[in-house]
């Protein structure tokens, strides 16, 4: 096989170069690669110190394996807050595995700190190998991205790697395809065909180029050399020569495709329902090509996990009209109401519409994304005395969480607020989150690596604590809470805890 491999390999550096040179064919059998991005990288980090400007930073690339390539970061420290010392105590692996054990699905304050940690500029590991640079953290950090579905975070954090090796050019081609963005990637494969062992890879972007006989003679080599799937072979046969397939039977999709093949069935008229594939495939459906109702499918589910930007969620809810009722239909209904209430700035339809909006909210899980774009103008309103509680659950949940007042100095969310909530209570919940406020420590474990310098393994390894805390453990509650206020995090503690109390989720 390898001697195959080879052969496949020289055969095909060769027809591509000569081919390549001869061909200008156009484009138009894959013109759905030349869509604009889904979203854009909207970055609000949410602990202080706050810079007055949130530019990307700029970092200087270096060679193939320079030991500054696992440092790169979309936010430098005077905008995290967090030290450049981050993950330099510790090894790659172990806070790769971490990384790895977030919830996607985790209350919005983690989410916060998620994002804060995968972008974040900090200073490379100690790697597990002494001998090869393997960016172990930072592939651990894209991977999560793609899997949260953060697709231009993730682009733009690879691109500033630089994708120069195949572990990075794999996962760049995969988040380039996704968003319709694999030109670039496309060019630097043709120009570095090392860059991938993948043929389907070399194929699809040989034709992606415009090299179509080249395309065409390389399948055909591989293929009968059992160089490639022949999931992947149908689909590039269909890709290049899709007239000779016209009456064909159509091709039984796989359960789990790949971001190319998801493409390729695509291009062939075959597009595959992205409901039950991973969350990254949801931004195709963001497309300006999608139905209204994939589209807002679509939108949820990523604005659910952080992956976009409450406007874009809310862009997409105003789009059109409702034509039928249930699910997710009286959630766009119910925000539409209020939001031309709202722009009409008619106090009274506000507050009419409001309650029904939160429920809208409530039920999508999108509260806080809510409560983050109208909690400033609600706050100026003067609300009827039924409706106090339903603004005072908005702010709690806002940026402007400290600024709501009770004339009831035991009341226990509003100094929580403030980080002074009463010493006790008797709910067990309420107890565990007043004893990270008064006295409770840092567990033992987590003081020792502290000790140790590894900031970022701790937070993360209290963010674990913490999700166990939120489903049921009220220890571990209180040992997460705790270890945050301990390293500086008060405002996560504070939001997180909130959240806790106010958020209904299974």
């Amino acid at each position: 096989m390898q001697t195959k491999t080879k052969y496949a390999l020289g055969l095909w550096l060769g027809l591509a170069s000569i081919a390549q040179a001869q061909e200008t064919a156009p484009l138009s059998a894959i013109d759905w690669l030349g869509q604009v991005p889904t979203v854009k990288v909207e970055i609000a980090p949410n602990e202080p110190p706050v810079a007055d400007a949130g530019n990307v930073p700029d970092i200087e690339v270096g060679e193939l394996n320079a030991p500054g390539k696992e440092a790169v970061g979309l936010l430098p420290s005077n905008v995290t807050g967090l030290p450049a010392t981050l993950w330099q105590e510790s090894y790659s692996e172990v806070l790769a595995t971490q990384l790895k054990a977030q919830s996607a699905e985790a209350l919005p304050a983690m989410q916060a700190l998620l994002y804060t940690l995968l972008l974040a500029e900090a200073n490379p590991p100690i790697s597990g190998n002494a001998t090869k640079q393997t960016d172990t953290l930072l592939l651990a950090r894209i991977d999560k991205l793609i899997e949260l579905g953060a697709l231009d975070q993730a682009n733009a954090l690879i691109t500033l790697a630089n994708a120069s090796t195949p572990a990075l050019f794999e996962r760049w081609l995969d988040v380039t395809l996704l968003i319709g963005e694999e030109d670039r990637a496309c060019q630097a494969q043709n120009e570095a065909p090392h860059l991938t062992p993948d043929f389907g890879t070399r194929i699809f972007c040989l034709a992606r180029e415009g090299a179509w006989q080249s395309a065409a003679v390389t399948l055909n080599t591989v293929k009968s050399l059992d160089l490639v799937s022949k999931e992947t072979s149908d689909l590039l046969l269909r890709f290049l020569d899709p007239e000779v397939f016209e009456e064909e039977p159509l091709l039984v999709a796989v359960s789990s495709p790949s971001p190319l093949h998801f493409r390729l069935y695509e291009a062939i008229g075959e597009p595959l329902s992205t409901r039950n594939l991973p969350r990254a495939f949801a931004h195709s459906d963001l497309l300006e090509t999608s139905g209204w109702k994939a589209r807002l499918d679509a939108a949820e589910r990523l604005a659910r996990v952080g992956a976009i930007p409450e406007n874009r969620l809310f862009g997409v809810y105003g789009e059109g009209r409702p034509s039928a009722s249930g699910m997710i239909w009286d959630r766009v209904s119910a925000f539409q109401k209020f939001d031309r209430a709202f722009q009409q700035n008619d106090t009274d339809l506000i507050e009419k519409t409001l309650p029904n909006a939160w429920l809208a909210m409530k039920d999508a899980r999108v509260e806080v994304l809510f409560a983050r774009k109208f909690a400033a103008d609600l706050e100026k309103l003067q609300f009827s005395e039924k409706n106090t509680q339903l603004l005072r659950e908005i702010l709690l949940l806002s940026p402007l969480y400290e600024s709501v007042t009770s004339i009831d100095e035991t009341d226990f969310l509003i100094g929580l607020a403030k980080g002074q909530p009463p010493k006790n209570d008797t709910d067990p919940v309420r107890q565990a989150i007043a004893d990270a406020f008064h006295g409770s420590g840092v567990p033992q474990t987590l003081s020792n690596h502290l000790a140790r310098g590894q900031l970022g393994s701790v937070i993360l390894q209290a963010m674990t604590l913490f999700s166990k805390g939120a489903d049921g453990d009220l220890a571990s509650l209180t040992n997460a809470l705790a270890t945050f206020r301990a390293v500086g995090l008060e405002d996560t503690a504070r939001r997180a805890a909130l959240q806790v109390l106010l958020l209904e989720r299974d």
